[in-house]
């Protein structure tokens, strides 16, 4: 039975009151290269005191919380008010074709351990099918079943056919709750139709390219990243071997004019499994170990030249620096955080594990004394092959890609609020540019520092402008702690949660837990806090 009732909500209209259950959620996370010559934004703003600070400028600090590999439609399909999955007399008005005959309704799925499907460029043109929105199934039945490594986008781990399901607040408590509390935002798309790592290049660079050399104008656009990911995997392993990188990042990323306008940024990454084999013929290998220090799919920045340049580095930082920062009230003034396979929701991963870290990390924030300054973006990378009813909208030959959930979390988010506008993580630079950089773009006109890439994303005319999602007239509303083990009917968890108490406000990440039987390579690993 789902834990949370939710009676029926209009967008753009408060919700009533969260609670069903009394104590659910009670008082409820280089040195500069010879051939570029480069140069800063000449002017840079001056520090307002706090007491002076209007509209957007209340928000000084920026938590950008990115899981992975979720459609809306398997999230957030049912939530009342929300662009959902198509209903006729609630029940499914779509039906996805099968490779073997017949089709395949949305329906309800309480498992915590998903298979997902296949979620490259060509999976993404596939599943779309011209608008039709109907090629998951297919995609799903031609993946490979055995991964070279978790985040393999041809890959879809185990032989569940589940990429037509949908959870609740029956399995996702807390996502649901954000949502009613805060804002959700319905039409987010991931800024390119691909797979993870050019979504996380977009996520701190707006664009995605391969390089030839150190300088920016080497580089071409490049929807799959830096050959598909392989050589991410050939740089962790000669970063941690040699200490040098075999690849090139050298069009600019946002860290560039955080740098020049003196804007404190932080990227912070959980240690535990480096997401690729460095032997690209490899179908197993021992893990790599993912940490602030070395370059990944999930962990861009070190290979980018201008945060070398910069002498940037040391902003990449573990997940216990985040924990630090937030309990001391010294948050900086942008934060990416970013998870380990085990925590992230990209299948075969545990999706009340990844709510329960996603929820501590919120619930840091939320105890920080800069949470009353404080704006929280939570999302998810890409669609992972699960079912999304929405044509994406066309911004440019990279994207958009595929829907996936947004949730906009602060003391001066609307309350049950549903955000109609286009969003895609373009919309986070929009809003830190907005904030601490005057407006300032990724525009190679203008930043001092030229790439080619195609387009000036943030100012993209489709592009919604999240301030929206916002009263800055309002009081601050006070945090809204939620337990890191709610309820769920899901019949199989990860045995650290079975039969355990709720935790309500608790910021303790939860032990490292392996699904079984999920046909990938199989490890144990400790010392995720880090």
């Amino acid at each position: 039975m789902p834990l949370l009732s939710f009676g029926v909500m209009r967008s753009h209209h408060r919700a009533s009151c969260l609670l069903a259950a009394g104590s659910l959620i009670t008082g409820l996370l280089a040195a500069c290269t010879q051939a570029a010559q480069v140069t800063g934004p000449a002017d840079a703003p001056s520090t307002t005191p706090a007491a002076d600070l209007h509209g957007i400028h209340k928000i000084q600090h920026v938590i950008i919380v990115m899981q992975e590999n979720r459609s809306f439609d398997s999230y957030f399909g049912t939530y009342p008010g929300a662009d959902g999955i198509p209903m006729r007399h609630g029940v499914p008005a779509v039906c996805v074709p099968s490779l073997g005959g017949g089709c395949v309704r949305p329906y309800h799925d309480t498992a915590d351990t998903n298979g997902g499907g296949p979620h490259g460029l060509k999976n993404a043109i596939a599943d779309i099918n011209h608008g039709k929105m109907d090629g998951f199934l297919a995609q799903r039945a031609k993946a490979a079943h055995t991964c070279k490594f978790a985040q393999d986008p041809q890959c879809a781990p185990g032989s569940a056919r589940d990429v037509m399901g949908y959870h609740t607040a029956a399995e996702i408590p807390n996502y649901w709750a954000y949502a009613k509390h805060f804002v959700l935002a319905d039409h987010m798309f991931e800024p390119v139709k691909s797979w993870s790592l050019p979504d996380h290049l977009y996520m701190v660079s707006a664009w995605s390219a391969k390089c030839a050399s150190a300088s920016p104008m080497s580089c071409v656009n490049n929807i799959g990243g830096p050959d598909k990911g392989y050589l991410v995997g050939e740089a962790v392993n000669q970063e941690l071997t040699t200490g040098s990188r075999p690849i090139d990042m050298a069009w600019t990323d946002v860290t560039w004019l955080l740098h020049a306008h003196h804007v404190s940024w932080g990227y912070y990454v959980q240690k535990g499994t480096q997401p690729d084999c460095a032997n690209s013929s490899a179908l197993n290998c021992s893990p790599v170990q993912q940490r602030a220090s070395t370059p990944g799919i999930w962990n861009p920045l070190p290979l980018f030249e201008d945060v070398r340049q910069d002498h940037q580095l040391g902003n990449i930082r573990s997940l216990s620096s985040y924990f630090a920062a937030a309990r001391a009230g010294t948050l900086p003034q942008v934060s990416w955080i970013t998870p380990s396979q085990l925590d992230s929701e990209h299948p075969p991963a545990s999706i009340h594990q990844g709510q329960a870290y996603v929820t501590a990390v919120i619930n840091a924030a939320m105890k920080s004394p800069d949470w009353k300054s404080t704006a929280i973006f939570l999302s998810w990378d890409d669609w992972g092959g699960f079912y999304d009813h929405l044509v994406p909208p066309h911004i440019d030959r990279n994207g958009y890609g595929l829907r996936v959930p947004g949730i906009i979390i602060s003391p001066y988010a609307r309350r049950g609020f549903i955000d109609h506008q286009t969003l895609s993580s373009d919309a986070f630079l929009k809003f830190i540019e907005d904030d601490f950089l005057g407006g300032a773009r990724l525009n190679p006109k203008a930043d001092g520092r030229p790439d080619p890439r195609p387009d000036v994303r943030e100012n993209a005319p489709q592009l919604g402008d999240l301030a929206r999602a916002f009263n800055f007239n309002q009081p601050p509303r006070p945090p809204f702690l939620l337990p890191t083990n709610p309820p769920s009917d899901s019949p199989s968890m990860p045995p650290s949660f079975t039969g355990k108490p709720p935790c309500a406000g608790c910021t303790t990440l939860p032990p490292a837990y392996v699904s079984p039987g999920t046909g990938h390579r199989k490890h144990h690993q400790h010392g995720l806090t880090g």
